[in-house]
């Protein structure tokens, strides 16, 4: 629970009030490796706050291939922001990729506390920006980097997930077969 309290603190300072009321709302779960916390199609009713591990958030196209939108490392907020926000079903799966210990809180409950405190609608605000700003430049990435330039990109964003995770879901990220990731790992590696 500290570190949760100690995660908000770093994005904005909170009241010791505020957090007490925080306290009272997040439960602890330690979800197990492969376990999907939010499926598509479900709507988002919890505020999900990753201690420790990894997740993935992923769609799963027509023709069955996943599509890995992003990953979460720890300390960090992740799950169905765009299906918690809206209402409407989640579109983008929430799976663990390692065993985890989250801590999820009623996404209303913790939207009523704003009135409260209003330095806790200052740190969902600036969450809420982060998350905008990262999207919209992975979303340039996407369009304006070649499948090299992004493997290098992944590498400084996420330097010791590719000890850990199967490389079929690095090269789903990147947007290539496992078969580009190997030749563009091949080159790396004799260089």
């Amino acid at each position: 629970m500290e570190a949760l309290i100690s995660y908000i603190n770093k994005v904005s300072v909170i009241s010791v009030e505020a957090a007490d009321a925080v306290r009272t709302l997040f439960q602890k779960t330690e979800p197990e490796k492969n376990e999907v916390f939010l499926p598509a199609g479900k709507i988002a009713r919890k505020l999900v706050f990753l201690e420790k591990g990894i997740a993935r958030a992923y769609y799963i196209k027509d023709n069955g291939f996943e599509y890995n939108k992003h990953f979460s490392i720890g300390p960090c907020f992740t799950g169905g922001y765009a299906s918690l926000i809206s209402g409407r079903p989640n579109q983008i799966v929430q799976e663990t990729m390692t065993s985890c210990i989250m801590w999820t809180a009623d996404y209303r409950e913790f939207q009523a506390l704003y009135a409260r405190f209003h330095d806790l609608e200052t740190v969902a605000r600036k969450i809420a920006e982060q998350i905008f700003v990262q999207k919209e430049q992975r979303e340039v990435d996407l369009v304006t980097l070649n499948a090299d330039e992004r493997y290098k990109l992944f590498q400084k964003e996420y330097p010791a997930l590719e000890q850990v995770i199967p490389q079929y879901h690095i090269a789903s990220y990147l947007g290539i077969s496992p078969t580009q990731l190997s030749r563009i790992r091949a080159v790396k590696t004799s260089d």
